[in-house]
């Protein structure tokens, strides 16, 4: 099961109102960027402004940021878009065969590690800034020049 495309959007859309913070960016700009419907790009709008990362305005001047995006983790967003329940992000199989050994037993065997696993991939997102991923892409652009 992948993780929501919600993420990577929610990250592209945050880009995009920090590098024009000074002029404001409109839902249908941010849609021609994502290259998506502008009703997606203002229901994840939606859950950044319920997270407090983002102000929504009506007309040009569309979504602002709240925090710097120094403040605000990966993580932060992950939880913002509801990327996956906590705790869910890898599913087990339903209704494994339990009169087999290894169905009976499954869940219970794999359940550790794949929440220290979701624990890890979590605290490596609490470590990273979207302003890291900014410069990153700026980085990227620079090069390409």
């Amino acid at each position: 099961m992948k993780i929501s495309s919600r993420f990577s959007v929610a990250i592209h859309i945050l880009s995009l109102l920090h590098l024009n913070k000074a002029t404001g960016i409109t839902s249908e700009s941010l849609a021609a960027s994502v290259n998506t419907n502008p009703v997606v790009i203002r229901r994840i709008i939606g859950q950044l402004k319920n997270a407090q990362l983002v102000a929504n305005h009506r007309g040009s001047k569309g979504a602002t940021l709240i925090r710097s995006l120094d403040d605000v983790t990966l993580l932060d967003v992950y939880r913002a878009v509801d990327s996956v329940e906590e705790n869910n992000l890898f599913q087990i199989h339903e209704h494994p065969n339990p009169a087999c050994l290894v169905g009976a037993n499954i869940e219970e065997a794999l359940s550790d590690s794949l929440i220290t696993a979701q624990k890890k991939m979590e605290n490596q997102l609490e470590s990273e800034t979207v302003a890291n991923i900014v410069n990153r892409i700026l980085k990227i652009d620079e090069t390409k020049r």
